[in-house]
């Protein structure tokens, strides 16, 4: 089926046009990333196709019987309004029994969940019931009777995405799901289980996200916006990449070429009289076109940069037996660690673990409860935090960067210049005479990270960098960290960004637990899922990176992945009984509870089992 096509769009504010031109086709089953620049209009385009905003030109037809999704990267909620009501605000009876039924179960109160039950039964809602279950539990959503105006940015952003998960799978026939940076605020776990939902529901997805790894198990196509026109590429992230450099590679060429013959007619142009002829009027014309070829601009995220980095002495950070506690939670327990030169440290762990507050102890913004941190003399820290940029008064963006320094050292003795810096960092000469506030929120990170290193650090911190940074941007940051000869330290949900500059990892495991493994976030996946959660040690000394082994399935993986067929059949089957005796009015009240309750853990059950049985059937396939 046909859902949307698009010709001719486009849209700009002021002069600036963010794109033009652009027409693309949506089939059914599609699943497309877009991938540009921040400030290059992708929000735009989502907000377009969801009747929330409207093209400056173009035509643009969605099928009658598509329902259009939107899920923003600033979620749309009542503050003054509960949990609850956020997520159900459909008057759908079957929405509204399974609301009634959450709050009830909540209440406690045995009359109550007695009508819901009756009701839930009426309206055949068990199966709706455990999949809306299953997403609270996964996204960590239990306290449904709590305002919104009392949450954290990241409980919001779990909160609007329950909600958006929860609608697509609600009597729509077709969906058309677009999601602006689904991923951010959420742990590892839940980035793997969202993965894993999209890829089984039976939606046609546009998406916005800069997580790769993510990208590629979700979808099959990307879209990138660039010099406001717009590329597509059947496959995956390195496909588009490879896609990519040949095209910049063929651009170069014409632009070489575009450029002698423009060079060779300029001089024909300013001999030419002022009348012309048919002939050389035609000229005339072809000249303007070779102009404009000639003067294009190759944008290539490759960046190398050997800076001059203020010197690293013999001691790094020494931490020695910190204790850290806040009430009855424990953050850190007599954690013990000697930093050393050019060490490439990841953290990881789950929301609420202590990673923030560990690196606010390090840098010396927090306090332990006991222990001693040394830092050593030539230690200058660079933190790129959540917190993001905090400015006095509004300027230009190159007044900003000139403010901290006018000139950027390299190794090689040469210095670039602050608006040199920012071409790098993919703000052209135009963006740098932009105000601050006038930036996109992305933008405004990426200044906010330009700010950090333009300092020089030698002890780099970084807090959740991806989060809101484009794919370009992140190319040009991991090139850049690469390179880096200092220290560096990363929190991060982003996989791909970790396995490619990380090391070795700090888990927050909780209780004040943290382990270093020795390795990067792909291999310490392998072992989670290769080895019982209770024999992995409860600390262990860092050792050097290992490279990853490609593994062999089993006997024993062999015969699990056949159980696990029968098992997820079985499983079915009796989903199907208790899907009939819910909906026979048979049961009593116990038995209806002890039969919605199963069916519960029947869904969880089928997830966990389909997902083994995909990573087992990958292992034989590979």
């Amino acid at each position: 089926m046909h859902y949307v096509s698009a010709e001719g769009l486009a849209k700009s504010y002021g002069i600036q046009p963010l794109f033009s031109d652009i027409s693309f086709h949506i089939e059914e089953g599609d699943k497309v990333a877009i991938v540009a620049r921040n400030g290059t209009g992708k929000s735009t385009l989502l907000k377009i196709l969801a009747g929330k905003e409207t093209p400056d030109s173009g035509k643009l037809w969605i099928h009658k019987d598509v329902e259009v999704i939107l899920f923003e990267q600033d979620p749309d909620l009542e503050e003054e309004l509960t949990v609850s009501d956020n997520i159900f605000f459909h008057n759908h009876p079957t929405v509204q029994a399974i609301r009634e039924y959450e709050m009830a179960s909540e209440s406690g109160n045995a009359d109550r969940i007695g009508r819901a039950l009756i009701r839930m039964d009426e309206l055949n809602a068990w199966d709706f019931d455990s999949r809306v279950k299953q997403i609270f539990g996964k996204l960590n959503i239990h306290h449904l009777d709590q305002k919104i105006k009392t949450l954290s940015g990241g409980q919001k952003k779990r909160v609007a995405l329950a909600r958006t998960l929860i609608d697509i799978g609600f009597e729509h026939k077709h969906v058309l799901l677009i999601m602006d940076e689904p991923t951010n605020h959420l742990d590892v776990a839940m980035v793997e289980w969202l993965e894993h939902f999209l890829g089984k529901e039976n939606v046609t997805l546009l998406l916005v996200t800069h997580d790769r790894y993510f990208l590629d198990a979700v979808c099959n196509e990307i879209w990138e916006i660039e010099g406001s026109e717009l590329y597509v590429h059947k496959g995956d992230y390195e496909y588009y990449l490879d896609k990519k450099a040949q095209r910049i590679e063929n651009l170069s060429a014409s632009i070489g070429k575009a450029k002698n013959l423009y060079r060779r007619e300029l001089e024909w142009m300013r001999k030419q009289p002022k009348a012309r002829t048919t002939k050389s009027k035609s000229r005339e014309d072809n000249f303007y076109n070779i102009e404009k070829t000639a003067k294009q601009q190759v944008t290539d995220d490759q960046v190398q940069l050997q800076m001059k980095m203020n010197r690293l002495g013999g001691k790094i950070v020494e931490m020695k037996k910190i204790y850290k506690s806040f009430g009855d939670k424990k953050i850190l327990e007599g954690f013990d660690y000697t930093f050393k030169k050019g060490e490439r440290v990841g953290i990881i762990g789950k929301n609420g673990a202590g990673k923030s507050t560990f690196i606010n102890i390090l840098q010396g913004a927090d306090m332990p409860d006991s222990g001693k941190i040394n830092i050593g003399d030539t230690i200058v820290f660079g933190n790129y935090s959540q917190q993001g940029l905090i400015l006095k008064e509004d300027m230009r963006v190159i007044e900003f960067v000139k403010n901290i320094a006018e000139n950027f050292p390299l190794a090689d003795g040469s210095t670039l210049s602050a608006s040199q810096f920012l071409q790098l960092f993919l703000f052209d000469p135009d963006k740098q005479y932009t105000y601050v506030s006038k930036l996109s929120g992305g933008e405004k990170r990426r200044l906010h990270l330009l700010s950090i290193l333009f300092r020089n650090p030698n002890f780099l911190i970084l807090d959740e960098p991806t989060n809101d940074l484009d794919l370009p941007t992140l190319s040009v940051l991991e090139n850049f960290l690469s390179e880096y000869p200092g220290c560096l330290l990363i929190v991060s949900h982003d996989r791909y960004f970790m396995d490619r500059l990380v090391d070795h990892l700090f888990v927050f495991e909780g209780d004040g637990i943290i382990r270093d493994f020795p390795g990067n976030y792909t291999q310490y996946r392998l072992q989670e899922k290769s080895q019982p959660a209770a024999s992995v040690p409860a600390a262990a000394k860092a050792a050097p990176a290992q490279k990853p082994v490609a593994k062999k399935i089993s006997f024993k993986e062999k015969r699990e992945y056949e159980l696990l067929e029968k098992e997820i059949a079985d499983l079915n089957t009796e989903k199907e009984t208790i899907t009939t005796q819910l909906s026979g009015g048979t049961a009593d009240f116990e038995q209806l509870e002890k039969l919605s309750s199963r069916i519960g853990e029947i869904t969880a059950l089928l997830d966990e089992k389909e997902l083994r049985w995909l990573e087992l059937s990958e292992l034989i396939e590979g």
